[in-house]
């Protein structure tokens, strides 16, 4: 058993990330200054998007691109139930119905003939999440949307750095969102992030950020002077700061290595669990490159003497800090009392009951990834029939 605690997920800060934020402490900028739109500059070139506008965190960047969308009360949005509550709730936050589709069985992400399935004259847009960092089946979605004239908001706080047929993700829909979080690729603390190309959903991301408020002359229907400005929608203060936007900086340097860790890691995984009977590893699309946020596998509950929950336990007991992403969203609590019924979804709900998320950050050592295998492989052969 390891003497210490390994998470699932943990953020890799080195002496430059923390220079870059003293630097901003010691200047004239604290929240709303000139770094945060430096950040919103790399964030775009990276992944080769017009435009990037940075949120406080990675759900209310959801919420602004809801807004943006147009989203309203009684548009129906589609999603899956295999991802965190926000992907559904920003949908609520503009009156919106949550539409869930179920998922595709290999790469555990939206199905696109579940998308087509749950199409009505009052869907608006289709939120589709890369769960753990695999690229959803884009072409498919998107002609999907085509077709029916839908917005295609993308949901990637697990994919920055991914590929998608050779292209980063990040510029091939309507927006995409990324997440900040620090268990994810590069981290602000907390933060968030919309790009897109367009620049009409630029604008409103901008003010909706910022209170619904503008300073463009051009948009006002008076001026009082300098120092005026308008409210013109009911927006938020989902402003991101400086200090965030100085750290998101420096880790964007490094975004490339810390993916190509994550993906040597999933090798070592792959490799000593591929003839494993006890449990299933993840598959990838085709022409697709993953940038691996999480590492889920299923076990295989009919060759096991043991429940999911009793093999969790007893990799906690060894200090390996395994989790489970997610509870499908239609289950919890508040979605029963809209009206949404457990049983379904029946392929989200069946991968939630043998899934079990293995630690994956890029600080990880060998010798961290190699516990992890022993420890995995030593209780499953415990609990074998």
């Amino acid at each position: 058993m390891r003497e210490d605690y390994l998470p699932y997920g943990k953020q890799w800060l080195e002496e430059d990330d923390i220079e870059a934020v003293v630097n901003i402490l010691k200047s004239d900028y604290l929240t709303t200054g000139p770094t945060i739109a430096s950040f919103e500059q790399e964030v775009a070139n990276y992944v080769d998007a017009k435009y990037a506008v940075a949120f406080s965190n990675g759900t209310a960047a959801l919420h602004g691109a809801c807004f943006a969308a147009g989203i309203s009360e009684g548009d129906e949005v589609i999603t899956t139930p295999i991802t965190f509550a926000a992907s559904a709730n920003c949908i609520r936050y503009e009156g919106g119905i949550v539409v869930f589709a179920d998922i595709n069985e290999d790469t555990y992400n939206i199905d696109p003939i579940e998308i087509e399935k749950n199409i009505t004259p009052r869907t608006k847009a289709i939120i589709p999440v890369h769960f753990t960092g695999q690229p959803v089946q884009l072409d498919e979605i998107q002609a999907i949307a085509k077709k029916h004239n839908l917005i295609v908001i993308e949901d990637a706080a697990h994919a920055l750095g991914a590929e998608y047929k050779g292209r980063k993700i990040g510029a091939l829909s309507d927006m995409t969102m990324f997440s900040f979080h620090p268990v994810k690729h590069v981290t602000t603390g907390e933060g968030g992030v919309i790009t897109t190309n367009s620049e009409y959903y630029y604008k409103k991301l901008l003010q909706f950020r910022s209170h619904g408020i503008t300073r463009d002359a051009e948009s006002m229907t008076q001026n009082d002077g300098p120092w005026y400005y308008d409210m013109q929608f009911l927006g938020y203060n989902y402003r991101m700061t400086d200090i965030q936007a100085a750290l998101g900086i420096s880790q964007m340097s490094k975004l490339d290595r810390f993916v190509e860790r994550r993906r040597e890691i999933v090798q070592m995984y792959d490799e000593a669990f591929k003839y494993n009977e006890f449990l299933v590893t993840p598959k990838q699309l085709l022409d697709c490159h993953s940038s691996w946020h999480l590492y889920v596998i299923q076990l295989n509950v009919e060759k096991l003497n043991a429940t999911r929950k009793e093999v969790f336990e007893a990799l906690l007991a060894q200090n390996i800090g395994v989790n489970v992403h997610y509870i499908p969203v239609h289950t919890l609590s508040y979605y029963k009392k809209l009206g949404y019924k457990e049983g379904s979804m029946p392929k989200a709900e069946a991968l939630y009951e043998t899934m079990i998320t293995l630690p994956l950050f890029p600080k990880m050592t060998n010798s961290d990834v190699n516990d992890v295998i022993a420890a995995v492989i030593g209780e499953l052969e415990k609990v074998s029939k």
